[in-house]
């Protein structure tokens, strides 16, 4: 039996980032992971190849828009072997950071295989291998939620997993999940050609959202595909070589008929195969539960990723994984925060997230905070660029500490990443005033919001008074 310094389970973006750092202060790293390419859900199935298909949409979308406008037509359909290429070359390119050479390289043990705990400090390996850490961590990640459907066979619905394996182009296709990857899917789908009809359970759009930013998207959303919300999918069969959908709301039942089905509907985690009670891990709902140094219930052991269901975020599992190398390597008991914690929704326009929605703010400080909105409408580069859908959202607390901030907008969520910095370094909205950007950029967006805190603290004031009576006076 081989033993190491460190076992980690998983080769997605957590696994990788803790089996690198591990390796790099010279410990004994093994990574097991089952497939034979690392990288996970994002590089495979997900942030990577919704991204180049995004891409892909919009092109197509904006090409077909700017002819229009200026008076000329772009005809004919989408070649999809093309789109698939170039999501096949993206997946291609990336997946060189992610190759398992590199990784022995730095002096990890790379083992295809799938892991199982024999113990607290034994795992075997497809029951072919058994190894000895003397720390661990699981970064096994999820897995889509595959919801039962009355006349539906689990392997009739498509997945983030299998939609980009697709032969050809549905005409028509039903997306289950308003979320943001099916909202992602659906919109590229819909500017490909697609007719799209996403069905949803919740009562709004994004309940994780501000909801005036996210009405404003749904809003968009709505003029690019049928949208039922508080509605779900209460059977289907095949009739003539397509799906013959029943979706059930509160207004009844409403036969829609489509060429696929597309499940958005959430994630599972990827626990149940570790046989984690032979180790007395705790789990609650498949979930691994962690403390706030990412250590489970059994000391030694620790998880990362989208395993522990926190925020099903590429980046948050990249920062969980620093944080475990932190505490695995060094014996800190570094804390994991997501009070900065950012994510973008990929539609067009994108949006923003970070911190406090307004209701949640409101709830949390009452009307203790301040509220300075701006419409894209009066942000000089989207007006000249014809492209003024959105806003942005600060909110504040009331000595003027972001504690929210949220935007609509074309790369939004590249324009916004000042706002990040700032919270996350405890800057006040007013210093956002005083940086000089170049003109005109979108992120002046966020100098015009800040410039609003200035105003209001001015005009209300006594300062403002002497300065008036001063001008009126000596000037």
């Amino acid at each position: 039996m081989k033993r190491y310094d460190l076992i980690v389970i998983g080769g997605g973006a957590s696994g990788l980032t803790v089996a690198a750092g591990a390796a790099s202060f010279g410990m004994s790293v093994a990574l097991i992971e089952k497939e034979a390419q690392p990288g996970g859900d994002c590089l495979h199935h997900g942030c990577v190849p919704s991204k180049a298909l995004i891409s892909a949409a919009n092109d197509v979308y904006r090409a077909r828009k700017a002819a229009a406008s200026f008076g000329m037509n772009v005809t004919g359909d989408v070649d999809w072997a093309v789109v698939k290429e170039r999501i096949r070359s993206a997946i291609e390119t990336i997946a060189v950071h992610d190759d398992p050479e590199r990784f022995r390289k730095m002096g990890v043990d790379v083992i295809q295989g799938l892991a199982t705990f024999v113990d607290e400090h034994t795992v075997r390996v497809t029951d072919t291998e058994t190894l000895w850490g003397k720390r661990m961590v699981i970064a096994t990640g999820s897995r889509p939620l595959i919801p039962e459907i009355e006349g539906v066979l689990e392997g009739d619905l498509l997945t983030n997993e299998t939609i980009f394996r697709m032969e050809i182009l549905p005409k028509r296709m039903l997306v289950i999940g308003a979320g943001a990857s099916g909202l992602e899917l659906a919109q590229a789908l819909g500017r490909l050609g697609v007719e799209v009809t996403v069905v949803d359970r919740g009562e709004r759009l994004l309940p994780r959202e501000d909801e005036e930013v996210a009405q404003k998207l749904g809003a968009e959303l709505a003029q690019q595909m049928t949208i039922r919300q508080n509605a779900s999918v209460a059977r289907a069969s095949r009739e003539n070589g397509h799906w013959a959908v029943t979706v059930t709301s509160e207004h009844g039942d409403e036969r829609v008929e489509v060429d696929a089905i597309l499940s958005a509907a959430g994630r599972l985690p990827n626990s149940e195969e570790l046989q984690l009670e032979q180790a007395d891990i705790k789990t609650e709902n498949g979930k691994i539960v962690v403390d706030e140094q990412l250590r489970t219930s059994v000391s030694h052991i620790y998880a990362v990723g989208d395993v522990i269901g926190s925020y099903p975020f590429t980046h948050a599992a990249g920062a969980e994984g620093k944080t475990a190398v932190a505490n695995v390597v060094f014996g800190l008991k570094r804390k994991m925060r997501y009070d900065h914690m950012p994510w973008v929704v990929y539609t067009d326009p994108e949006l923003f997230h970070l911190g406090l929605t307004e209701t949640e703010a409101r709830e949390r400080y009452g009307n203790a905070i301040s509220v300075f909105t701006q419409p894209l409408t009066g942000v000089d580069r989207a007006i000249a660029e014809h492209d003024t859908v959105g806003l942005i959202k600060m909110i504040t607390d009331k000595r003027g500490y972001i504690i929210g901030a949220h935007a609509l907008g074309t790369g939004a969520g590249e324009w916004m990443q000042e706002i990040v910095f700032a919270k996350q370094h405890r800057h006040k909205i007013g210093n956002l005033s005083a940086v000089v950007h170049p003109y005109p950029i979108r992120a002046g967006a966020v100098q015009q919001t800040a410039d609003q805190f200035w105003r209001k603290t001015f005009q209300s004031s006594k300062l403002a008074k002497l300065a008036q009576a001063y001008v009126k006076r000596f000037r």
